[in-house]
């Protein structure tokens, strides 16, 4: 793999992400540019400076009960519910707290909650967070289970996102396709990388990468 680059977030300047150029397979396109999130969702200041971030960009207008946290991102999601809090977002169950969850997922890759916290999700007021989103369907995914088990969407937030929309919800997120204007997202099928016969460094998803070679 190609040594990264950084690049630091246009409003919050102590919020850098890691970016390596390549050949990428995620789950649902190849890309040519990998964001490393895992700095800023293991470090215990990065994540509070993330969370804070992210508390501050996205304009709270419904209140917010439960985070649902994808792609390892629990350590920003207590933050992010800390920083909720402090700025008097409404939480309207019994009490007046917010809860942070992950989900499971069946061995098909469905998204599952268990019958012990359905109760946080059904008639509650969601949030979801996530690391990156770039075709949108696992969130279009994520929301459409969210929905089957009863909850209100409050909104999503994401660090990246190529999208700024996702089944007619808005995406708020620190960092977005213009602060890195050479990334692209390909299907396999029209891979201009596979195309040409060139390697794969690394399969990814939200939760890292595994180098190839």
């Amino acid at each position: 793999m190609q040594p990264y680059f950084k690049v630091p977030s246009k409003q919050y300047s102590n919020v850098i992400l890691r970016v390596f150029p390549g050949h990428f397979v995620t789950p649902n396109s190849h890309i040519n540019e990998y964001m490393d999130i895992t700095p800023m969702k293991c470090r215990l200041g990065e994540a509070q400076s993330v969370a804070k971030a992210l508390s501050e960009i996205h304009y709270f207008s419904t209140p917010v009960d439960t985070i649902v946290c994808m792609d390892g991102m629990e350590m920003v999601g207590g933050f992010f519910a800390q920083e909720l809090t402090r700025a008097g977002v409404i939480s309207m169950n019994m009490h007046k707290t917010i809860y942070v969850l992950t989900p499971e997922y069946s061995q098909s890759g469905q998204m599952i909650f268990r019958s012990s916290i359905q109760k946080w999700i059904r008639g509650k007021n969601v949030l979801l967070l996530l690391a990156t989103a770039t075709t949108g369907k696992t969130v279009a995914q994520a929301l459409e289970t969210l929905k089957y088990y009863g909850a209100t969407i409050s909104g999503i937030s994401a660090i990246f996102s190529v999208a700024t929309k996702i089944a007619g919800l808005p995406v708020y997120s620190l960092f977005s396709k213009s602060d890195l204007p050479e990334y692209k997202t390909f299907s396999p099928e029209e891979c201009p990388f596979c195309r040409a016969g060139e390697k794969v460094d690394a399969i990814c998803n939200g939760y890292g990468f595994t180098p190839l070679s």
